[in-house]
Order: C-alpha cells, then sequence, then structure tokens
C-alpha cells in the first residue's frame, strides 16, 4: 500500500494553523497591563492581605520563620559510598 505523503503533510499544517488560531483566540482574551497599572494592582492586592492579616491578628510571618539554614554545597557529584562490611570468615 501506498502511503499518501502530501495528504499527511497537509493535515499537519491545517493542524498546525488549527492550534495556532486556537492560542491567538485566548490570547484575544487576556487584558494587556501597563506596567505601572500592574504595579498598582499589585501593590492594592498587598495592602488588602496585610489589612486582612493585621484584623484577625496575625503578624503575616510564618510563625517559627527565622534565618534560613545554610543550604549545603552543591558540586555535581555524589557524596562517597559507605564502604563494604569485611567478608565474613
Amino acid at each position: 500500500m501506498r502511503v499518501p505523503w502530501k495528504l499527511i503533510g497537509l493535515a499537519g499544517v491545517a493542524s498546525v494553523a488549527a492550534s495556532g488560531a486556537v492560542v491567538v483566540r485566548r490570547r484575544r482574551g487576556q487584558e494587556e497591563y501597563d506596567p505601572e497599572a500592574l504595579r498598582e494592582k499589585l501593590h492594592e492586592r498587598l495592602a488588602e492581605t496585610r489589612g486582612a492579616s493585621g484584623a484577625s491578628g496575625g503578624t503575616g510571618v510564618l510563625a517559627g520563620s527565622g534565618p534560613a539554614p545554610e543550604a549545603p554545597e552543591v558540586t555535581g557529584r555524589r557524596p562517597p559510598a559507605a564502604p563494604f562490611p569485611p567478608p565474613a570468615a
């Protein structure tokens, strides 16, 4: 049986075009914000969350949070394996 490569190629092109159309349609629904407007909106949300945590008596900081422990040095190698026990006599 002969494989219809032209039809397979056309189907691939059509699927790429269709997926591109879907992506474009989804992007149109998203609102683009000016950086200043976005910053203002984020500051408002931060003030709201701080106000809500202050009203409930919370501090806004995780309980027991202190200085972060130091991270171990990453060398990209595994630590050496433990030696094998001596053979039983």
